[in-house]
């Protein structure tokens, strides 16, 4: 008969350091709570989303979208703070970036909703003519360039807040196209997570959003390194 092994022949698991626990529960809290602030920063925005049709509501959508603004740049202040030096005051970072960008982001939000209102329009009026089947596709690809400027925008005025709000548009338009394959890989994650929230929009607020806000972030920072401050650690 086999015989049961011995207290010697048993598999030890690996035990987990107390700088491993530190790390993991310093990872969660910054998700949890990144995702709490994202929600409550972006309140009505969220509210209007999930109890109105966008097709109607859709004024009042690009109005909260441009109050929700605030909220993402302060998101990605949270997670720079966080790559650089390992701190996890998430709502104090949070809070304080929110106020610091305040401005620019409501600024970046506005050109971005209003640029994307305008093509949205125009594509619904030259639907089903000889000029939409020639000019959609363009006006897509104007919408296309105007997120992936804003994106870059909110990222690099987190790393580079003293620089004008012209010169960062320039510079993020210009690295967005200049390094496409990077910001494709940042626009399949936004739309993975608008995927995600139309689909299962609780999955999408308390699990989702930070981490997939976070390789945005990060793939957006890489792209924007050529314009960095020297010394700055880039996350991939």
């Amino acid at each position: 008969m086999p015989q049961t092994p011995g207290p010697q022949h048993r598999t030890r698991l690996p035990r987990l350091s107390a700088d491993t626990w530190e790390t993991v529960f310093g990872v969660a809290y910054l998700v949890v709570m990144t995702n709490v602030a994202l929600v409550l920063g972006s309140l009505p925005l969220v509210v209007l989303l999930v109890t109105t049709d966008p097709v109607s509501s859709w004024p009042v959508l690009a109005v909260a979208a441009v109050a929700a603004t605030p909220a993402v740049t302060a998101a990605f202040a949270v997670f720079r703070q966080y790559t650089l030096t390992r701190g996890v005051e998430v709502v104090r970072t949070f809070c304080r970036a929110w106020v610091r960008h305040l401005r620019r982001s409501l600024a970046v939000g506005t050109l971005l909703c209003t640029t994307a209102v305008v093509l949205g329009v125009d594509v619904v009026a030259i639907s089903g003519t000889r000029l939409g089947a020639v000019a959609t596709p363009l006006l897509v690809v104007l919408c296309v360039l105007a997120t992936l400027t804003a994106l870059l925008t909110l990222v690099a005025s987190v790393e580079r807040p003293d620089a004008r709000l012209r010169d960062v548009l320039k510079a993020s338009l210009y690295l967005g196209v200049r390094r496409w394959y990077l910001t494709l890989v940042s626009l399949v994650v936004l739309g993975l997570l608008a995927t995600l929230f139309a689909l299962h929009p609780a999955v999408a607020l308390g699990l989702a959003s930070t981490p997939l806000l976070y390789a945005a972030w990060a793939n957006s920072r890489y792209t924007l390194s050529p314009v960095l401050p020297r010394g700055a650690t880039v996350a991939v």
